[in-house]
């Protein structure tokens, strides 16, 4: 099982997008500094996630996500669907 996630810095306001195989360790490592383009934003904390049966199905969907950010569809996706 993969996840493709956003973050929000609660720091800085600003969002990161990733996706992985274990959501809980990865939002940890985020959190824990040790990730050099989130270090700077800690704490981080999940503002969405969707779930994909494979690896490329989640990376596809990471890079959608991140043409639009910043946009409408964006904009609905960490607001639970209301833009």
């Amino acid at each position: 099982m993969y996840y493709v996630y956003i973050l929000r810095s609660g720091s800085n306001n600003k969002y990161y997008i990733g996706y992985t195989s274990d959501l809980n360790q990865r939002i940890k490592s985020h959190n824990s500094g040790r990730n050099k383009s989130t270090k700077v934003g800690i704490p981080w904390k999940v503002v969405h996630n969707e779930q994909f049966e494979d690896k490329k199905s989640a990376w596809l969907r990471e890079k959608q996500i991140k043409d639009y950010k910043g946009g409408e569809a964006f904009k609905k996706l960490i607001n639970g669907g209301v833009a």
